[in-house]
């Protein structure tokens, strides 16, 4: 994949976020606040049975914070407690230059992250949905 690929996944989720509205539906939320830069984000997940069938976010912030934020939710969305805990693990594998190919693979379009972990200024922007996710699914849907 070229990294002009990489950019236009990125630009594609700031610019047109599938996941970046209210929802009604949300059975938990967490507000997410990135005190470096004033990054803000409010996530909201409808959990039923250990699945997150639905979730969103609100709030503002730089485009690698917003569209991290949207791609992440594309990722969970339809995927168990656990196994959005381990996508969330891989994230963080990758942003901090840890993770293999086939775990890279997994990732999907979250990998389009893959070079901030060169730009250590904005890894915390790369987290800030992540972060907050597994804030919010170790309060909501019981620590592993």
């Amino acid at each position: 994949m070229t990294d002009n690929f990489y950019g236009e996944v990125l630009t594609d989720h700031n610019l047109h976020p599938l996941h970046k509205h209210d929802l009604p539906t949300a059975t938990c939320c967490h507000e997410g606040v990135n005190s470096t830069c004033g990054d803000d984000i409010v996530l909201n997940l409808e959990i039923k049975d250990g699945i997150i069938v639905n979730g969103s976010y609100t709030g503002s912030g730089c485009a690698i914070s917003q569209a991290s934020a949207d791609i992440m939710l594309e990722l969970v969305i339809g995927k168990g407690l656990e196994e959005a805990r381990h996508l969330n693990e891989l994230f963080n594998k990758m942003i901090h230059g840890e993770i293999n190919d086939d775990e890279l693979e997994e990732l999907e379009e979250a990998g389009a992250l893959q070079n901030v972990s060169k730009m250590p200024a904005r890894v915390k922007c790369a987290m800030l949905g992540w972060r907050t996710m597994e804030t919010l699914l170790d309060s909501e849907g019981g620590a592993p």
